[in-house]
């Protein structure tokens, strides 16, 4: 069975800025990377625009308001020092988060069992009340809800990256159908993370030293996916950072 990939040009037009670290050529990359791999089975769909409703989900409506008001239809508009706006930023983020919902509930009606996402802006850092860390929307958290309203009660959110995924963790720390697992580098942006982060049983945080091994990564990650096979999960949720490969 082939694997649906959504994505859409749109999230190319992203554009925060001459040397940001966010920056158009990350998405690229992975869709050449995708194109190149002839072993993968890939059905390529449009990532659509996300419903408000849906983003409502996670984010509270002041916050989505003050978002599609902060867009730019010239220049740029800083949501904070990191995080930018320019005019095709608003697309392309309720587009990311388009995908992630999209993807959710094709599986839940049994369309099929696995989805990739290729998407930008990223969503990990993005609180419910707060966009951060060149995130706007919290992608994989929207998507976690509408997966629970589409009958997959029992979410896992697993995340690894550099850094940590502060804005999952907030949006989940005090929902105990909701279990989230992150590996990140520490001390590190955003300086949250810490292991004795454990929300109501349902965060697990595993850290790792700068420079650490690949060993060490994958040690810490196994350790993770016990918790996470403890949970049960009807639905399991990747955000894949790729920050800590020595590559990027």
């Amino acid at each position: 069975m082939s694997i649906s990939l959504f994505t859409h040009s749109d999230m190319l037009d992203h554009r925060p800025g001459e040397g940001h670290a966010e920056h158009p050529g990350r998405l690229q990359a992975v869709i050449d990377a995708l194109g190149d791999d002839a072993t993968l089975d890939l059905e390529t769909l449009e990532a659509p625009l996300v419903d408000l409703a849906d983003l409502a989900l996670v984010h509270p409506q002041a916050f989505i308001d003050t978002i599609l008001a902060s867009a730019p239809h010239t220049g740029r508009h800083a949501l904070d020092p990191d995080t930018i706006l320019t005019p095709g930023s608003l697309v392309a983020a309720r587009r990311a988060a388009g995908a992630a919902v999209s993807a959710v509930r094709q599986i839940a009606a049994g369309e099929g069992s696995r989805a990739f996402c290729a998407v930008r802006p990223p969503g990990h850092h993005a609180e419910p009340g707060t966009a951060m860390g060149f995130c706007v929307f919290s992608n994989v958290a929207v998507a976690a809800r509408v997966a629970q309203a589409s009958g997959l009660r029992r979410v896992a959110i697993i995340d690894f990256d550099v850094h940590h995924g502060n804005g999952t963790q907030a949006a989940f720390e005090n929902d105990p159908t909701v279990f989230f697992a992150s590996i990140h580098q520490s001390p590190l942006y955003p300086g949250t993370g810490d292991p004795s982060e454990t929300g109501l049983g349902n965060i697990a945080n595993a850290i790792v030293a700068p420079g650490a091994s690949s060993q060490t990564w994958r040690a810490g990650f196994e350790g993770l996916m016990d918790q996470v096979d403890g949970f049960s999960p009807d639905l399991i949720l990747v955000s894949a950072g790729f920050d800590a490969h020595v590559l990027d």
